[in-house]
């Protein structure tokens, strides 16, 4: 695209704008350029917000901004990998990203960027700002902290302690040594305190356990969204009782929590531990809001989900079933419907769908539709599939469009690479983003690794995706939440 995509000009909270002819690939570049233009024309939020399908269609929307916008910085909100009312926590990394990204919007201070979540995450209640902008932990060289109050802190914020450190979520105390394993870091971490001072930070190696590389400054954030102080502990037990009655006697999961032992699942009492919970909404006063197609009716889906596990819950309760789960209400936990649809409706609203549509005031054609598949060829043994595909993408190139092949890998793209060229594509050129791309030459084809499902056309740009030309069978698979 020569030119500009950037209608946020066209946006005024309260309305909803709808973006047609986007399909998917190209919504990446759609948000792209609106989140270019929303930090050069915005006055209040500078951030936007893209809600996708699902964990799937955000880790696409998240590789296809890294080659279209590498320039723009992303955060993502997934949702918990764990059903509603489960009696598992949710993955300590999982948590871990959310508190890392309701960290960085806490204090943004103005900054511009794109915040990528899920419509199950943005439904599900958080921990308020003021709470999550006290729990984050930084630790320098140099820096006077007794190392018990940084054991202190792990243990309040979801670290478990153990003998040595091998996985995420871990901490380990030998003498004048705190080794800890933070998720969101590529190895564990070993302070070496001389008395109350942290004389040195270094990353090593949790199967040699031997130390590497120095590191400057350590910013950890909790592994569980409750933190297990006596303040909130104090708070649950109130809760609880004001909730469910004070019938606890042989309650196991009240016992543990009021001894301060983290029970599977306790993220689902989270309501209890706070004076107030909030949403990814209030994180981002005043920022744009772009919805997959389809989302409204995901959002539908998912609060059925939530009212029927909801409804299990409580009946198993109410007949004594054991183990004994005492279910909070689902508005405790969830936006209700109407909180839903009025948050949507305060926002300013960008629709995307695939399918072609008149303009009018509230409608923008972005002009671009799906790629090419080539099924009808892989299927026909009497034709040579990538002739095809050589014939296609020449075809396009003389359209005046600038061509790439995006692989998912750089082994695919190498053995591609080979392939195109003997079927009679000679000027391949690898290509790392989207500018890139724009400044291939005349008779030239781009190489990416760029995980896209499906390639798209536009008015001046194609892209062919690995998948378009072998199918199905290179489909990514999905990851099954856990069940309780």
């Amino acid at each position: 695209m020569n030119k500009p995509f950037a209608p946020a000009d066209r946006l005024v909270r309260g309305q909803a704008l709808t973006i047609a002819s986007v399909p998917d690939g190209f919504s990446g570049l759609v948000a792209a350029d609106l989140a270019r233009s929303i930090a050069a024309r915005a006055k209040e939020s500078k951030h936007l917000l893209v809600v996708c399908r699902d964990a799937e269609r955000m880790a696409a929307f998240e590789r296809a901004l890294s080659f279209f916008a590498p320039d723009l910085p992303v955060s993502t909100f997934p949702a918990w990998d764990c059903l509603p009312y489960d009696r598992v926590s949710p993955n300590a990394a999982v948590a871990a990203t959310r508190m890392a990204t309701l960290t960085k919007l806490v204090r943004a201070n103005n900054q511009s960027g794109i915040v990528l979540t899920t419509i199950n995450a943005l439904l599900q209640r958080v921990a308020p700002r003021e709470t999550v902008a006290a729990q984050s932990l930084a630790v320098a060289p140099g820096n006077a902290r007794p190392m018990n109050e940084i054991a202190r802190w792990l243990e309040t914020n979801g670290f478990i302690r153990a003998s040595t450190v091998r996985d995420i979520g871990e901490y380990a105390v030998r003498g004048g040594i705190l080794d800890l394993y933070a998720p969101g870091t590529s190895a564990p971490v070993r302070l070496d305190f001389f008395g109350d001072t942290v004389e040195s930070i270094r990353a090593f190696d949790p199967e040699t356990q031997r130390t590497a590389s120095r590191v400057d400054k350590l910013e950890l954030v909790p592994t569980s969204e409750v933190q297990l102080s006596e303040e909130t502990i104090k708070r649950f037990r109130m809760g609880y009782v004001a909730e469910f009655g004070g019938q606890t006697k042989g309650d196991a999961f009240f016992e543990a929590v009021s001894q301060g032992r983290r029970n599977p699942g306790l993220e689902h009492w989270l309501p209890l531990f706070a004076e107030r919970l909030e949403t990814l909404f209030d994180y981002l006063p005043g920022a744009p809001v772009v919805l997959e197609t389809l989302i409204e009716e995901a959002a539908g889906e998912r609060l059925e989900q939530i009212a029927d596990y909801y409804a299990a819950r409580h009946e198993a309760m109410e007949a004594g079933q054991s183990p004994l789960y005492k279910p909070l209400p689902p508005e405790r936990l969830y936006l209700a419907e109407k909180e839903w649809k009025s948050r949507l409706g305060e926002a300013a609203l960008v629709r995307l769908t695939p399918f072609a549509m008149p303009e009018t005031r509230d409608v923008i054609d972005a002009g671009a539709k799906a790629g090419r598949t080539f099924a009808t060829e892989r299927a026909d043994e009497n034709r040579n599939l990538f002739d095809t595909v050589v014939a296609h993408a020449r075809a396009l190139e003389a359209a005046n469009k600038r061509v790439i092949f995006a692989f998912w890998s750089e082994g695919s793209r190498e053995r591609m690479q080979h392939v195109l060229f003997d079927h009679g594509l000679a000027d391949l050129r690898p290509v790392a983003s989207f500018h890139e791309m724009q400044t291939l030459t005349k008779g030239a084809f781009g190489l990416a690794v760029l995980g896209l499902e499906t390639g798209f056309e536009s008015a001046d740009a194609a892209v062919i995706s690995e998948q378009d030309i072998l199918g199905d069978r290179l489909a990514r698979p999905r990851r099954r939440q856990r069940r309780a």
